[in-house]
């Protein structure tokens, strides 16, 4: 460590801490009649919502909840989950955001694997948390969440029902400082082997990266994306690195926000005409969703925008959705990573050139937001030159990208490997700082020796008129390794077959975006692709389901 001046306080000044009680006291400072909204059920003000902290906080101290517990939350996204992310960690407790989705077992073991001690329950997943209820090793209460008129249910050691208990609460709870290094948050990420893995954020990193988002969403005039004028509704589940984060900043900024509960596609699009939502954030998969249901069908969005992310945005998706008023920006993150690490920028550079340049900008992952590193590094640890040529896995320093993975430090030493926290993605860094994602290490087609990027090749087919979704892996190949295969839904009425496919590529080889043998030679035509909990394509499942289709001979393959 370098030996630097360190001049000691004054006895009596405060030592400031990074918590995230500060991020609360902002909204309501700017403005405390702005509404956060749940669903068609429930607006109420900042001011309210301070109280209803308060109120939550004190219910939790009267149930047993101490500073160092684990506090577990099952809900859809709504303002009780908001609610959640204050007041828990404002404890001094852990808020553990469990991914509904994940299967009994899966939700099981992250449950027993944090020490979990008390658990908020959406009425809806009483029926699940009830089947696994009996092998839970460490949760000592329950408290019911619920929309419904009856306020009860069967759940073991109940305490009661969520807004009944916040009724008969006081408004004021004297939240106390402490170290800004205390775990505020954990999650479990799934990967492709192996149970769901821990991943874990203090208040100070929480802190930073709401203020970096801030800066990047609000400052960046080319991009510019959240202001304290916009209307905010996320369509990211809330367990998943809380809900990207936005919400935090949304309440830093005092701006209305909506809670739109389960995803229910037609009343997304309600809520967004009827509040006036401008901005969100989500997958590719679940904005198609959103633009494929009836009531979306000929409506412009007015220029709402949306930042995509959890997946590679292509050209089409973003073509269709400026169509359609929505104009989209790029975005790259992680669950371990907070998960802001890169957004799209605009520089002069580029508002010199062409919109057909600056789209394919707007695309990529974009450029390390403040106070990220990002480098390339090789097999050996050796970081490679950013010239947008050289390619390895995309490492990365911040201030909040979680330090290792809850109680499994061998997993955490290869995480963070060479002192630099590795992605698994692999990627290229050009001159300008711009991050262009290049595909998943383990999704990599090698084929004959060479590389092949299933997310380039996914961007080119989804170029064809006919595809509305497509997935591209490798699959076995007794003479060249691997071969890429395609996976498609196309739009009603649309064919396509392995040969149709070959001829829209035939051009993009031409032009040299990808070499003839990155052409896949048998494609599966299908209804829907395989998603994973969070909306991304599931590649492990895709690969499976091949295999097996392959091995029956199965009549819906086409083959060149």
């Amino acid at each position: 460590m370098l030996p630097t001046r360190i001049i000691p306080p004054t006895a009596s000044a405060h030592p400031y801490p990074l918590l995230i009680k500060s991020l609360l006291l902002s909204g309501g400072r700017y403005e405390k009649t702005r509404e956060i909204v749940y669903r068609d059920r429930v607006r109420y003000s900042y001011a309210t919502f301070n109280e209803r902290v308060a109120r939550l906080a004190n219910v939790l101290s009267a149930a047993g909840v101490k500073a160092g517990d684990t506090v577990a939350v099952m809900d859809w996204d709504s303002h009780r989950y908001l609610e959640c992310m204050f007041a828990i960690p404002m404890l001094g407790a852990v808020l553990h955001t469990i991914n509904i989705r994940l299967s009994p077992e899966q939700i099981l073991y992250t449950m027993n694997h944090a020490e979990d001690k008390f658990v908020l329950v959406n009425s809806e997943f009483v029926p699940l948390y009830n089947g696994i209820a009996s092998q839970l090793t460490t949760v000592e209460k329950t408290l019911l969440l619920t929309d419904e008129e009856k306020k009860g249910a069967d759940l073991p050691a109940l305490v009661g029902e969520y807004e009944q208990l916040l009724a008969a609460a006081s408004p004021h709870y004297d939240f106390a400082d402490f170290d800004e290094n205390s775990v505020a948050t954990t999650f479990y990420t799934t990967g492709t082997t192996g149970n769901p893995k821990g991943v874990y954020f203090t208040h100070r990193q929480l802190v930073l990266h709401t203020l970096s988002m801030a800066t990047t969403m609000g400052s960046l005039d080319s991009i510019r994306l959240l202001g304290s004028d916009d209307v905010y509704m996320p369509i990211t589940p809330m367990f998943h690195v809380h809900a990207w984060g936005v919400p935090y900043v949304a309440t830093l900024l005092g701006i209305k926000q909506v809670y739109p509960g389960r995803y229910e596609p037609e009343l997304l699009v309600q809520l967004i005409e009827q509040e006036k939502v401008t901005f969100s954030h989500c997958v590719p998969t679940i904005l198609q969703m959103l633009m494929n249901t009836p009531s979306a069908q000929g409506r412009d969005f007015g220029g709402m925008k949306m930042i995509i992310g959890g997946s590679a945005l292509n050209r089409t998706l973003y073509d269709t959705a400026k169509a359609r008023g929505i104009q989209l920006t790029a975005a790259y993150g992680m669950s371990e990573t907070c998960p802001l690490i890169s957004c799209a920028y605009i520089n002069e550079e580029l508002l010199a050139g062409s919109e057909d340049e600056r789209i394919t900008y707007r695309i990529k992952a974009g450029v390390p937001v403040p106070l990220v590193e990002a480098a390339i590094m090789d097999a050996d640890g050796k970081i490679l030159p950013a010239n947008g040529e050289a390619q390895g896995e995309l490492v990365l320093r911040a201030p909040w990208l979680t330090q290792g993975y809850f109680r499994e430090p061998e997993k955490g030493q290869e995480l963070w490997a060479h002192g630099w926290m590795h992605t698994g993605d692999v990627a290229t860094i050009d001159g300008m700082g711009f991050i262009d994602i290049r595909d998943r290490i383990k999704d990599v087609i090698k084929t004959g020796g060479e590389w092949i990027s299933s997310l380039e090749l996914e961007d080119l087919i989804s170029r064809h008129p006919a595809v509305r979704e497509v997935a591209v892996v490798g699959v076995v190949d007794p003479q060249w390794g691997e071969r890429p295969f395609a996976l498609l839904v196309l739009h009603a009425d649309q064919t396509l077959d392995a040969k149709g496919l070959k001829e829209h590529l035939k051009p993009y080889v031409e032009q040299g975006h990808i070499n003839k043998w990155a052409i896949p030679t048998q494609i599966a035509l299908v209804t829907e692709i395989p998603k994973t909990s969070v909306g991304k394509l599931d590649k492990k499942r895709i690969r499976v389901d091949i295999a097996q289709w392959q091995a029956a001979g199965s009549a819906f393959l086409s083959t060149l």
